[in-house]
């Protein structure tokens, strides 16, 4: 019945809810930093990307529906989206720069980050070495190295619809498995 709960609480945070909306952050915070971190490799960028995220939930910017799919699920894509944008962004942007000996120091993740991390990095994995190989390699090319559908179809040489029906196929499967391993989507 999260998911139930998810709806509700979304609808009282867009509309100024603090305690629903500090309840939505406290759910999904950790959840959404890990991914947008495992995307960007960048603390900082995954902290901006994860504020922006939260404050278009405060703000109503992107408008969530129940039928459209999970919460959760929803929330993973505008991370992923923003995270690429940021990513992109900051190629545009990224002229030489001078390496100073204090920028290799890179901010390392707290302990527990990275055991929660590595746990449902272990989870995504098996639940992913179920998939066909091809959905496994489209989902690969999506949400880690950050493709467009578009990209995909042309470097994979398929339709485009195709790309589509496969990544929504995979996900559904994913979801499927991890929801019975009791997986990420619920923490």
């Amino acid at each position: 019945m999260i998911q139930n709960d998810d709806a509700s609480l979304y609808r009282k945070a867009i509309n100024k809810d603090r305690i629903a909306f500090e309840t939505l952050y406290d759910r999904y915070e950790k959840l959404l930093y890990s991914f947008a971190y495992r995307l960007t490799n960048d603390a900082s960028l995954t902290e901006e990307v994860i504020q922006d995220v939260f404050l278009k939930l405060w703000n109503g910017t992107n408008v969530y529906e129940e039928s459209k799919g999970k919460f959760s699920s929803w929330l993973l894509t505008i991370t992923r989206n923003k995270a690429i944008d940021e990513i992109r962004k900051r190629k545009r942007h990224t002229h030489e720069e001078i390496i100073d000996k204090d920028s290799l120091v890179q901010d390392e993740a707290s302990v527990e980050e990275k055991i929660e991390w590595n746990e449902q990095k272990i989870n995504i994995q098996r639940a992913m070495s179920n998939l066909k190989e091809d959905q496994q390699q489209i989902i690969n090319l999506f949400y880690f190295k950050g493709l467009s559908q578009q990209k995909i179809a042309n470097q994979c040489e398929l339709p485009l619809g195709t790309v589509k029906g496969r990544i929504r196929i995979a996900l559904k499967h994913l979801r499927k498995m991890l929801d019975q391993e009791g997986g990420t989507s619920h923490e």
